[in-house]
């Protein structure tokens, strides 16, 4: 019998981090280090895309569509793959490793060309990690604390996407503005990443393991994705519609006043609120109405992409980048959780695959559609587009 103690434990956010397994921990981990990594070029390489190699606005646009696009066809092959292989940790480092090998090529770019080969394999990296590690995720958690193992790894995976463009404004100061010796700082932690994955996280048997239950995602085998988890995808598009690509926030703080070396700053502040917010979130999601969850997540988007739009100096794109923050804390571990929940288990890789496959071909439409409003009327019109999808989100979820 519970004592009233053992409920206020049960509820407890510091309970669960000691409850949660240690191949959790360390995917966390592991997403932080390649975070910083990542997070650190990313913060830079629109600047240095525009300043350094002349690029125009569509090229970004279109480089950033098809490298996100990239990553979402891959997850759907990579995630069948580990339910069939039942190697989840196998698939994942592959991945890991792809993305640690892209990142000396940043720096030594010359042409555009170079990037968009670089981003394009550092994606199919991503492509081919994601699936399989949500599904590892899930076969690692127990089924009552999933929603706060997907937090912690957010929350972690945060970390690294707020300290890679702090690290980004501190060498900017510290090399004076020289984006390539920046750039070349971010091989570090890629390959800290793949170390921690190959020694800290092993894979764990699942159902899937059974090879008379292994299979690809056919179309027999859709069949028995409910239909509660392709409302779920639908959902997630539209939710990726409104989103669009993170280097808006970027070019939105230079255009409104903020110095090349502190643009970065605005990354920091939208994943400190994201840091702070998503394993609280993702504790949330296992106790209380999901659908309330998505609904104050989507309205915090609408938020700050209304304050975005009509921002006219740095501290107001700093509170709009919040708010975009806190939308990401809510949501992204919970889309994470649902998915896991909604999908047998011996096509969890599968399910993850399809889910960021649909989202990912949402992440291309919206990204040309994006840049092209942006070039056509200005960056505050793309902020306002995005809310309007964002509401569209808020109206299905009220009418569901």
């Amino acid at each position: 019998m519970k004592t009233p103690s053992s409920n206020i434990r049960s509820l407890s956010p510091a309970f669960g981090f000691r409850a949660l397994p240690g191949g959790i921990w360390a995917l966390g981990f592991v997403s932080m280090f390649m975070d910083i990594s990542s997070e650190l070029v990313h913060s830079l390489l629109p600047v240095f895309m525009v300043t350094v190699l002349g690029t125009s606005m569509t090229t970004i646009g279109l480089i950033e569509g098809i490298a996100e696009a990239t990553a979402a066809i891959t997850k759907v092959f990579s995630g069948a793959i580990s339910d069939y292989m039942g190697k989840r940790k196998l698939l994942a480092g592959i991945g890991y490793g792809l993305a640690a090998i892209t990142k000396p090529i940043f720096p030594l770019a010359t042409t555009i060309g170079w990037v968009f080969i670089a981003r394009f394999i550092d994606r199919i990296g991503k492509g081919i990690r994601g699936a399989p590690r949500d599904a590892l995720v899930a076969d690692i958690a127990p089924v009552e604390m999933r929603g706060a193992a997907y937090g912690l790894r957010q929350s972690l995976d945060c970390v690294g996407a707020f300290v890679g463009p702090l690290f980004a404004v501190i060498l900017m100061i510290w090399f004076a503005n020289d984006i390539r010796s920046v750039l070349w700082v971010a091989v570090v932690p890629a390959f800290i990443a793949v170390a921690v994955l190959v020694f800290g996280v092993h894979d764990t048997d699942h159902p899937g393991d059974n090879s008379a239950q292994r299979s690809f995602l056919t179309f027999r085998a859709a069949t028995h994705l409910s239909f509660r988890y392709w409302l779920i995808v639908l959902l997630g598009a539209v939710c990726t519609m409104a989103r669009f690509s993170e280097a808006f926030l970027v070019l939105r703080a230079q255009e409104i006043g903020l110095s090349l070396g502190y643009v970065p700053l605005v990354l920091i502040v939208m994943n400190v609120v994201y840091t702070v917010t998503a394993y609280p979130s993702g504790v949330a999601a296992d106790r209380l109405s999901q659908r309330t969850l998505l609904i104050i997540g989507l309205v915090m988007l609408v938020v700050a992409d209304v304050v975005l739009a009509a921002a006219t100096s740095p501290l107001q794109a700093f509170i709009g980048a919040g708010f975009w923050g806190l939308h990401m804390g809510l949501t992204q571990g919970l889309f994470a959780k649902l998915v896991a929940d909604n999908a047998p288990a011996e096509l969890r890789g599968s399910a993850f695959g399809m889910f960021n496959l649909i989202s990912g071909c949402a992440m291309l439409i919206a990204s040309v559609m994006a840049w092209a409003l942006c070039s056509a009327f200005g960056v505050p019109v793309t902020f306002l587009a995005g809310a309007a999808f964002a509401l569209l989100a808020v109206l299905g979820l009220l009418a569901y």
